[in-house]
């Protein structure tokens, strides 16, 4: 570049760059989310940046004061600090050695992070869109060999308040898209709040927290048309995932069934991290946290997550919220896996500072230490739900945080994220957020000061104010900072070795799957890649999967018309572990919602009975019929208009009703289903698609009829009964299993 005239060199570099892209880029359809089409190997020549799409503008440059100027957003071909330093590395935070804690003076994280915290105002940039009930937590004592922390101790509650959420979309966006969920709960214990921030998979995208403005940026709709929304479907996110090679473990959970839980009371929650608990006497080890589903772990059909996301994109919250108001209050136990502390801090081979990798069930059981009830809705959304503020550093006495570098870098983000979006550094006094035991911190004034302090000396040592606040000992249940020995290293930007190993547990995910749960990823992973433009991110995925298993690759690279490459690396040898499976097992089926079809104008025999007796196991029934109102003194929740198959996890025929006079096209588009003229079509369609989607159905007396004309009589999880009680006691014992597995096709082993 020309000493002397930079700025000419630049611009003969974009304009050569474009001049390129223009004889390159011919595309078929328009969509194409960058102005060049990307090649499969990750771009290693440094260059300037592309220049915008041709459809794109921007506002003419301007600087601050009004003033014509020709700066850009981005300039030069490298990496820098936003002061202009070139950088070497983005991708690992300063630590003290490969496995030790990240460094105060790494100022490149802090500068990036803190960035990222504060790019959006005032909805959260991730878990925007979330849901929140209080509840109570009770201890089992069953941990008090591990920890001294006071709220595990037998029977002792503790009030909770628990939000769930997902990651990528937007507050307005919908619940059932495919996406991680957070389960984040606040336990406000008498020795200070604890703040367990989760997800519903026990694994992250990356390894280091410096990663995580990258994989948000990429996940995050594309910044140019804000589009798609709340989606992992698309060009930047498997752009990102399929060159970041650590993201694919979590990749095949997103896919799997684990993307779109059926409900927030059917779905597990993991801390994800490695935490350290001290007990009484100084001991400590080694903890992964997980949340237990009373119910069991459930999840949506694709199908099913798209039909909710038009018929109600509020269903995870509705679902919730009835649920607690109908007395159904979900409940999960706490459990933990104990592993010893180890200076390798190694278990069975699996490096425990890695959050992208799992210590499976079969080698560690998990132990329950207490139980979550949910019991209380929210008074005001806005006040609770939305100012609720979680740290990760939060912590009581009994509990402390490793080295995990996403967990060190997650300690500095939190409250940087606070002080934009809640508007200052008195957060903690928002009522949502304030602890339930006695505070006496000496920080004072800042936005939105709420306490009127007393005192002359917010400062120690001080004697104006006879000492107080004094420091407390461990006969006052001081917290403690385990002692950890850093061991002598260099400060490198730099993961341990064991973290290059991206690939044996997204096998061992793979192979601990059902031959249901597998084409079902299979169709995900086609589905999410079809959606993107570039053929080249598509081909570098399927090197990804080429590495995890052959079979799951070929599958896929049939679905997208691409052949399937050979794996890089040698295929790792793992054992399935069969708890990472939903099929299986059988859970109660409280607060499932039964759906009963009537025909008001041919006797309703034991439909009060049938409803009474769904109520006294807890569920929920929900009438539906030809019309509003009532039907033979019974409230009609559900018309043949208003109710769509998703809404229900089971369906009862108590009748076969004909057509209504809103059985017309022009008026609902459901009536448009062929069938037979002696029922209504829109009663058939709701049987099909409860057939399709593998819910168990169950009828009697005329309603029989209505199984034979939709084609679904004799097959598996369709029961025909002599009575209402017997047509619902067969469901009710099919819905253990959540749906009728044998129902879904299979092709894979």
């Amino acid at each position: 570049m020309s000493a002397r005239k930079p700025a000419k060199a630049v611009k003969d570099v974009v304009e050569a760059a474009a001049e390129k892209v223009a004889d390159v880029l011919t595309p078929d359809a328009p969509g194409a989310p960058g102005s060049a089409p990307p090649p499969v190997a990750e771009p290693t020549t440094p260059h300037g940046p592309l220049p915008p799409k041709g459809e794109q503008g921007a506002p003419e440059t301007r600087s601050p004061t009004g003033a014509p100027t020709t700066a850009n957003g981005q300039q030069g071909a490298y990496l820098t600090t936003s002061q202009g330093a070139r950088l070497r590395d983005t991708d690992h935070s300063l630590k003290a050695g490969p496995r030790g804690p990240i460094l105060l003076q790494d100022h490149h994280f802090r500068e990036k992070i803190t960035h990222f915290d504060h790019e959006r105002i005032p909805e959260r940039v991730v878990h925007a869109r979330g849901t929140g009930a209080h509840g109570v937590f009770v201890g089992y004592g069953t941990a008090e060999s591990i920890t001294r922390a006071g709220f595990l101790a037998k029977g002792r509650e503790t009030e909770v308040f628990v939000r769930f959420s997902t990651v990528l979309g937007s507050r307005g966006s919908a619940d059932t898209v495919r996406d991680t969920r957070g389960f984040a709960a606040k336990f406000y214990t008498d020795e200070g709040t604890f703040d367990l921030v989760a997800n519903n998979m026990p694994v992250f995208f990356i390894q280091d927290a410096i990663k995580f403005p990258d994989i948000i940026h990429a996940g995050k709709p594309h910044p140019d048309r804000e589009i798609p929304q709340a989606q992992s479907a698309h060009d930047t996110f498997w752009d990102f995932v399929s060159l970041h090679t650590e993201a694919q473990h979590h990749t095949m959970w997103n896919m799997s069934d684990r993307g779109i839980p059926r409900s927030y009371r059917m779905m597990e929650g993991f801390g994800v991290h490695t935490f350290r608990l001290v007990n009484a006497a100084g001991e400590t080890v080694l903890v992964k946290f997980h949340w237990k589903p009373q119910l069991g772990v459930h999840s949506l059909t694709w199908e099913e997550a798209q039909l909710l996301g038009g018929v109600d994109p509020d269903f995870h919250r509705r679902d919730l919220y009835d649920a607690i108001e109908a007395g159904a209050y979900p409940e999960w136990e706490l459990g933990v896996q104990v592993l010893p502390d180890t200076p390798e801090e190694t278990f069975a081979g699996i490096d425990l500072l890695d959050p992208t990798k799992i210590v499976p069930e079969e080698l560690a059981p998990v132990q329950p230490i207490g139980r979550l009830t949910l019991n209380r809705t929210p008074t005001n959304f806005f006040a609770e739900t939305e100012q609720v503020a979680f740290h990760v550093g939060h912590l009581p006495q009994g509990i402390d945080v490793t080295n995990d570098p996403l967990l060190q870098g997650r300690l500095f983000s939190y409250v940087d994220t606070q002080l934009t979006r809640l508007g200052g550094p008195n957060f903690s006094q928002i009522p949502v957020n304030r602890p339930h035991a006695p505070v006496n911190d000496m920080l004072r004034d800042g936005f939105h000061q709420q306490a009127v302090h007393a005192g002359v000396a917010p400062y120690r040592p001080n004697s104006l104010d006879g000492g107080n606040p004094f420091p407390a000992g461990d006969a006052e249940g001081a917290f403690v900072d385990v002692t950890v020995t850093v061991a002598q290293a260099p400060k490198v930007r730099a993961n341990p070795a064991s973290f290059d190993d991206h690939f044996s547990q997204a096998r061992l995910f793979w192979l601990s799957m059902s031959p249901v749960e597998r084409e079902h990823i299979v169709r995900a992973y086609t589905f999410e890649l079809g959606k993107c433009y570039h053929q080249a991110i598509r081909e570098r995925q399927l090197a990804c999967l080429a590495n995890i298993d052959p079979v799951l690759c070929a599958q896929v690279a049939a679905g997208l018309g691409l052949p399937a490459p050979e794996p890089t690396v040698p295929l790792a040898d793992v054992a399935p572990s069969p708890a990472l499976s939903q099929v299986g097992r059988e859970w109660p089926a409280d607060g499932r919602t039964v759906g009963i079809v009537v025909d008001p104008d041919a006797g309703l025999d034991g439909v009060g009975r049938v409803r009474r007796a769904v109520l006294a196991a807890g569920m929920v029934p929900l009438l539906i019929a030809p019309h509003g109102g009532a039907v033979g003194g019974l409230p009609v929740q559900r018309t043949f208009a208003t109710g769509r198959s998703v809404e229900f996890d089971a369906l009862l025929l108590a009748g076969a009703p004909v057509p209504a006079p809103d059985a017309l096209p022009a008026r609902d588009e459901k009536a448009g289903a062929p069938g037979p003229a002696a029922v209504d079509p829109r009663v058939l369609l709701l049987v099909q698609e409860c057939w399709r989607h593998a819910k168990a159905i169950g009828a009697w007396g005329a309603g029989v009829a209505v199984l034979e004309l939709a084609g679904v009589a004799g097959t598996p999880g369709v029961v025909a009964g002599d009575s209402g009680d017997d047509a619902l006691a067969a469901v009710q014992r099919l819905l253990a299993a959540h749906r009728v597995w044998e129902r879904f096709p299979v092709s894979l082993p």
